[in-house]
């Protein structure tokens, strides 16, 4: 890894963070849709990364988040969880859609189609994780879906428009 790539991780990881705290963490729609930007920051983490580098990584954004929303670990686990998982859904769509030995996450390099599943697919993931231990109880099973639901959509299309927008 170059040292313009190790620079262009740390400008996106502030980018992302800095979004999710001053911004999007006041951005809820209809009490239901909430934004987690901040999961871009992982999204976009070369392939080449360790497992191990990357859920250090994941873990510690998730508990710069926490310290922010004062959720006790929450956001660090559902991240972790996503990181985990990542290289299963990279692998899965690389042998569907042929991608080609380096792999650069980016909207730019994959085309919109192939960025929207997988960042659609890992949102979806951390949001899954990150409303079912928040919700802790069978009761709220379908407020929790309609969070899941609505979230993953605004996530998802919040990180598309930031790619849109920056230049990788």
């Amino acid at each position: 890894m170059t040292l313009r790539e190790i620079l262009n991780i740390i400008f996106l990881f502030v980018l992302y963070l800095a979004l999710q705290v001053l911004i999007v963490r006041n951005l809820v729609l209809f009490d239901v849709a909430f934004c987690f930007i901040y999961i871009g920051s992982i999204l976009l983490l070369p392939y080449e990364l360790s497992l191990t580098f990357t859920l250090l990584i994941a873990f510690s954004v998730g508990i710069v988040v926490d310290m922010f929303y004062n959720t006790l670990g929450m956001h660090a686990a559902a991240t972790v969880l996503m990181a985990y998982i990542r290289p299963v859904v990279v692998r899965l769509q690389a042998a569907q859609r042929g991608f080609e030995s380096r792999i650069i996450f980016s909207i730019h390099e994959m085309g919109t189609r192939n960025f929207l599943y997988y960042v659609f697919l890992l949102a979806l993931i951390h949001h899954f994780a990150l409303f079912f231990i928040e919700a802790n109880n069978i009761l709220l099973l379908l407020p929790t879906l309609a969070k899941i639901g609505a979230s993953t959509v605004f996530t998802t299309v919040a990180i598309m428009l930031v790619q849109y927008f920056t230049r990788n």
